[in-house]
């Protein structure tokens, strides 16, 4: 069975010390997320907020089986994750779909940033923070560059921005990841479509995260424009933010990423790119019980 052996191949190149139970937990997190993965072309209802357009050759796997998901690679649940966004073919990206409620985010900062202060204190406090990852053995991470630096459509309200990371201890020419941030702003706050990939891919790949914010639509009553000053809850932080303190929280993922041999995106690319042209038949069929699953994973 082409799902058996790319959940075996995924288990060896990352888990070949993990026990059998984790093992285990890694195939039943896949097969979860398959049977309730819902297949695109779709329109996917982000909480009370907004719609996604999902395309042909996308899936979009619901807010549970992505937190298993991602649990069972070593990474925690976020509150703020609705789901995850895989392709169905041989591409090998994924993206992480947040709602955070913060508030109304003023984004008149935007007009007068500077983008090369705000790399400066991305820097400094990746620094700061690796210290912590330490403590908790943790490889610390380093921040190389620019993949795209921050732009922001006020008309559109729409806010891009991509770096490229790796864990200070690789080699200069080790694989970089990349981290490619695009962000709704709404009436209530704002939402996140964060792809993660390979430095090799990301021309082709942002092409996929940009199609889905283009398909993401906010719902009446929802919009930046529907903001009433007299009644609705302000961020307590600006634009900014966005690209400076909240890029630390995902600093901590990959950290974590790092942590596992940097293998995280290799596992999820091995079990995309296996599933990939089958992915849909699987997902119209019933898996087979045998000696290592059970029929209601």
């Amino acid at each position: 069975m082409l799902l058996g052996i790319a959940l075996q191949w995924t288990v060896a190149s990352a888990h070949a010390d993990s026990s059998a139970s984790n093992k285990r937990e890694l195939e039943m997190a896949w097969k979860a997320a398959q049977a309730a993965a819902i297949v695109g072309p779709a329109d996917i209802p982000l909480r009370d907020q907004a719609k996604l357009r999902i395309g042909n050759g996308e899936v979009f796997i619901p807010k549970a089986q992505a937190d298993r998901l991602m649990k069972a690679n070593g990474n925690s649940e976020d509150p703020d994750r609705i789901g995850l966004v895989v392709p169905t073919n041989d591409d090998e990206w994924i993206v992480d779909v947040d709602y955070i409620a913060s508030g109304y985010i003023r984004d008149d900062e935007a007009r007068d940033w500077n983008v090369d202060d705000l790399y400066k204190s991305l820097k400094e406090g990746t620094e700061a923070a690796n210290a912590d990852r330490e403590e908790r053995g943790i490889a610390p991470v380093e921040i190389i560059g620019w993949v795209e630096r921050p732009h922001y459509d006020a008309a559109k309200r729409h806010l891009i921005w991509s770096m490229a990371s790796r864990s200070k201890d690789e080699p200069a020419g080790a694989p970089q990841t990349i981290n490619y941030n695009t962000y709704a702003l709404g009436r209530e706050g704002y939402i996140s479509l964060d792809l993660i990939t390979d430095k090799t891919t990301i021309d082709k790949d942002k092409r996929a995260v940009q199609a889905l914010l283009a398909g993401l639509d906010f719902n009446s009553g929802k919009r930046y424009a529907d903001f009433d000053a007299k009644t609705d809850k302000l961020a307590e932080y600006g634009l900014a933010a966005l690209i400076g303190g909240v890029a630390m929280k995902k600093l901590g993922l990959f950290a974590l990423i790092a942590a596992f041999a940097a293998k995280f995106f290799k596992v999820i690319a091995l079990a995309v790119v296996a599933l990939g042209g089958g992915l849909v038949k699987w997902f119209k069929r019933k898996p087979k019980p045998d000696s290592h699953t059970t029929p209601d994973a």
